[in-house]
């Protein structure tokens, strides 16, 4: 038995990481962020290293859906209320485990 789990957990590991990258471009996230690059708004990196060590995920969140201005500078990251709230907490939870 312990030999059937050990490749299963190594597996649903990457699965994890695609499906991630599939919510940020399906709430196209991509078009103003990048995971090292700063676009319009912060790279994910950057968000990760500013609350490392912070429970942030569901104000992350709260911020993936309601948008906000400020934080990051006076360009506004717009309202995305299609996406829902599982997806958002999806999303920075990914976002802030970046390293």
């Amino acid at each position: 038995m312990k030999n059937f789990l050990l490749p299963v957990i190594f597996l649903a590991a990457p699965l994890s990481v695609q499906a991630d990258d599939a919510l940020l471009k399906k709430h196209n996230c991509v078009a103003c962020h990048q995971v090292q690059a700063k676009v319009v708004g912060p790279s994910y990196k950057m968000v990760a290293d500013k609350y490392r060590g912070q429970i942030m995920t569901d104000k992350l969140a709260a911020k993936i859906r309601a948008g906000g201005t400020g934080v990051w500078g006076q360009i506004p990251m717009p309202p995305n209320p299609q996406v829902t709230e599982a997806d958002a907490k999806a999303l920075a939870k990914y976002i802030l485990e970046i390293k």
